[in-house]
């Protein structure tokens, strides 16, 4: 779980706390905390499955973005050092 400074240090810049962007780049934070736990506890299968939940819906809106914007969508990438 994201804490509070945590989450306002990534939408600082941004007005528009629930933009896909700002989506985008609060789900890679808590996919990033996620994967640091379950390397830690692998038998933590509940932990697991919201991990998976996680990363379908990071999919989901970087299959929105790529088909709405496609300039921002490679910036994001490159933002999250995503490789596609």
């Amino acid at each position: 779980m994201l804490t509070k400074e945590e989450k306002e240090k990534i939408t600082k810049k941004e007005k528009n706390t629930g933009g896909t962007v700002t989506q985008i780049k609060l789900l890679t934070e808590k996919i990033n905390k996620m994967i640091d736990h379950l390397k830690k506890s692998p038998k933590d299968i509940h932990s697991k499955r919201g991990f998976l939940t996680m990363l379908s819906d990071r999919k989901k809106l970087l299959k929105y973005l790529e088909r709405e914007d496609e300039k921002t969508y490679q910036e994001v990438l490159k933002k999250i050092k995503l490789k596609k």
